[in-house]
């Protein structure tokens, strides 16, 4: 492990009044630091060889470049974090750098704290970085964006209502209701000129009451279970109350867009359902994130399968990427299905042998 020794502030540990920063401190670090095998630079601020108790011994340890010393108007700490930002290391400090929070978000895992005990000194343990806010939801959009510039058609709408078997109902009657009264007015606008409109409408009333939908009802994954349980009921009250021949299928989906207690629909005629999604997922990222988003790969690829219409889901695999550093950062691959495109062959054969048979 790489380390870099706040100097300054391992020297002042537990200053009291003027009292000058002890050097013994800085090589109770050293030994420290040796004994546990980590490679480390001792670095200072330019003004801290006015402030050590033993200044001669400190002067020869610059002079030998034992001790790297900043140069004289720079921001020490700054200057620390940014080449442990730059090198992959840690810092040895108990300074917080609180004013440095917001340009350094991994500050946490960075820094060492220490204490110590007699002459010698302990070295804690980093903390984990904080998970970045929103990641997963992050990596569904990019998803979601790059299949949108592949010109597949992707459900984006987040909007989302209270979490009820019976708001589910309501909310699917409903924009069934409006997406029939649209096609009707449609239908109306074409047809109400000719002769015989009267049965033309009734053929339409039809098909209308026969068409076999998909609802996708999309939860959180605490909310999975329970909507579930509740699938089958769901589906018979929008059948009765619109008169369908066919009781609506009603497909929960996970989805990391939708927050607890909470769903949103996405609504397909059974012929525009995908049986397979048309690529697979590949997400580089960071060592920190990479075991937090495998474990969620599952709810990221039920999120892509659920808003673009399919019914199988993307496999989604998730590969550490030594370029991306920094907690948060992933890049998004798409990789054609070729399970798809043999799927979609052999449909094309079927219906191929299917003609040959009856002529047409």
């Amino acid at each position: 492990m790489k380390v870099i020794i706040d100097a300054s502030n391992v020297a002042h540990y537990k200053k009291v009044g003027d009292e000058k920063g002890k050097l013994s401190n800085i090589i109770a670090a050293v030994r420290a630091l040796e004994a546990e095998e980590h490679d480390f630079l001792i670095i200072a601020d330019a003004s801290l060889r006015h402030m050590i108790d033993d200044k001669e011994k400190y002067i020869k340890l610059v002079e030998n470049e034992v001790i790297d010393e900043v140069p004289a108007g720079t921001v020490a700490d700054h200057y620390i974090l940014e080449l442990a930002e730059e090198e992959g290391a840690k810092v040895l400090s108990n300074d917080k750098f609180r004013d440095f929070a917001s340009e350094f978000p991994d500050l946490r895992s960075m820094r060492l704290s220490f204490s110590m005990s007699g002459d010698k000194l302990v070295i804690g343990k980093s903390k984990k970085p904080k998970k970045v806010k929103n990641l997963l939801q992050n990596i569904c959009d990019d998803i979601l964006e790059e299949l949108d510039r592949k010109r597949w058609i992707v459900f984006t709408n987040k909007e989302s209502t209270e979490f009820t078997p019976l708001n589910i109902a309501k909310q699917a009657i409903l924009k069934l209701n409006q997406s029939e009264d649209g096609m009707s007015s449609k239908i109306e606008g074409v047809f109400s000129k000719l002769p015989m409109f009267g049965k033309v409408m009734e053929m339409v009333e039809d098909v209308e009451t026969s068409a076999p939908y998909v609802i996708f009802v999309l939860v959180h994954p605490r909310d999975y279970k329970a909507a579930v349980k509740d699938a089958g009921n769901i589906s018979v009250t929008i059948a009765d109350r619109l008169k369908l021949v066919h009781k609506p299928l009603v497909a929960i989906r996970n989805d990391l867009f939708i927050k607890p207690g909470y769903f949103a629909l996405h609504i397909l005629l059974v012929d525009e359902v995908e049986d397979v999604p048309p690529f697979n997922i590949e997400i580089q990222t960071n060592s920190y994130d990479e075991i937090f988003i495998k474990k969620n790969s599952r709810n990221i690829a039920s999120t892509v399968a659920a808003r673009l219409g399919c019914w199988k889901f993307p496999f989604v695999s998730v590969k550490p990427n030594m370029l991306l550093e920094k907690p948060g950062d992933f890049e998004i691959y798409l990789e054609k299905n070729t399970k798809q495109k043999k799927d979609k062959k052999k449909d094309k054969d079927n219906d191929e042998g299917k003609k040959g048979i009856f002529g047409f």
